[in-house]
């Protein structure tokens, strides 16, 4: 009976030592894979994931959209020259006239009596001038048989010489009153379109003697355009005569109106920093309107090549400004020099070939030759990638 006792004593004791074993296997063989998985799974979090845009280079010419002043080529308003009151007007606003076309009339009384004098006073100097002329001769021919003395002689011609004087200054007098009186009637000085009359029938003239002068009217000739418009400092290097310019108004939706680049300032306005540049259009059914507001659409070559990302992509460092780019799975951080902020998009001028692939929303943490994890990215993504 003692061996037997042992015997399941010993086979008890193995069972016991066989339970043991095994809950203590089944409690540390899943922390040890679970340890081990916890460590993989930190590894590859490690690894940044990042998803890649290509750069996108900038076009040839570049369209600016500016605001611009319509003005007509030809502008002039037309003053009067002489004073008195508006007899008669012939034209009103809107009305299309001819170079060398009567406008308007003018009553002068003033002027007419002053002419009316001067030509009374020119004719007394005329016969002055008649009887100093018949006394001189008179004079001279008597000198030569010793009838007259020589000093009565030059009495005489010298009186003959100040009443010529007198009648070429009574002469000058009477064409400088006849020039005003032709003032009295206002011509058009080209074709053209009255915009503006600022006067009535009985309105007193004046033509700037006697206070401020009275403007009649004003004349445009709209046939061709005149716009002007402010380019900033950043182009005016590439606006030069010659480049193409579209005119665009509210107006007139899905219309352009072909214009081009004729002339610049030449100098930067140092108030606003912009040049000043004139676009002629022509418009020879009058369809625009002179003084209307527009926007020019301006085709401006790009000097220098450049290229475009998304603003997400910039990397703000101590250093200056990074691009991430990605090669082989590695990072490798690129310094850039970025133009202009478009908002969406910046233009980067420097540090850019155009065949990298850089990081959307790039970790402050990253640095060069790190590890990448590249991943697709998804429409929307991409769509916020291109700006669109």
């Amino acid at each position: 009976m003692e061996p037997r006792s042992k015997k399941r004593g010993w086979l008890i004791a193995v069972l016991a030592l066989v339970v043991v074993v095994v809950l203590v296997l089944s409690g540390i063989l899943p922390r040890v894979k679970a340890r081990g998985t916890l460590k993989r799974e930190t590894d590859e979090m490690a690894v940044p994931t990042v998803v890649l845009v290509q750069p996108q280079q900038t076009p040839g010419a570049e369209e600016l959209v500016l605001p611009a002043n319509v003005q007509p080529y030809i502008y002039a308003p037309i003053y009067a020259r002489t004073n008195g009151y508006l007899k008669k007007w012939y034209v009103d606003i809107g009305a299309r006239v001819k170079k060398g076309q009567l406008l308007a009339e003018i009553e002068t009384p003033e002027v007419d009596q002053q002419l009316q004098q001067a030509r009374a006073n020119l004719a007394t100097a005329e016969a002055n001038y008649n009887l100093a002329q018949i006394t001189a001769t008179r004079y001279q021919d008597l000198l030569k048989s010793d009838s007259v003395s020589k000093q009565e002689t030059d009495n005489a011609v010298g009186a003959l010489a100040a009443n010529k004087a007198i009648v070429e200054a009574d002469r000058a007098n009477v064409a400088q009153l006849q020039a005003t009186q032709s003032f009295q009637k206002i011509y058009a000085p080209f074709d053209g379109l009255i915009t503006n009359r600022n006067t009535d029938i009985g309105a007193l003239i004046n033509s700037g003697s006697g206070g401020p002068s009275t403007e009649l009217f004003e004349i445009a000739q709209p046939s061709k355009l005149r716009v002007y418009v402010n380019v900033p400092q950043v182009y005016s290097q590439s606006t030069r005569p010659g480049l193409s310019a579209d005119l665009v108004m509210s107006e007139f939706p899905g219309r352009r109106f072909p214009g081009k680049l004729v002339r610049t300032a030449d100098a930067i306005d140092p108030g606003t920093r912009t040049l000043l540049v004139e676009i002629s259009v022509d418009n020879p059914t009058n369809t625009l309107l002179s003084g209307s507001y527009a926007e020019v659409h301006l085709k401006v070559p790009n000097k220098v090549s450049s290229f475009t990302v998304p603003s997400n992509t910039l990397l703000f460092r101590s250093e200056g400004l990074r691009l991430v780019s990605v090669a082989d799975n590695k990072a490798k951080l690129l310094p850039i020099t970025i133009g202009r902020d478009f908002g969406a998009t910046v233009e980067v001028i420097a540090g850019l070939t155009g065949s990298e692939s850089v990081v959307i929303n790039p970790p402050d943490s990253i640095v060069d030759g790190e590890a990448v994890r590249i991943v697709q990215a998804n429409t929307g993504q991409q769509q916020a990638a291109g700006g669109k």
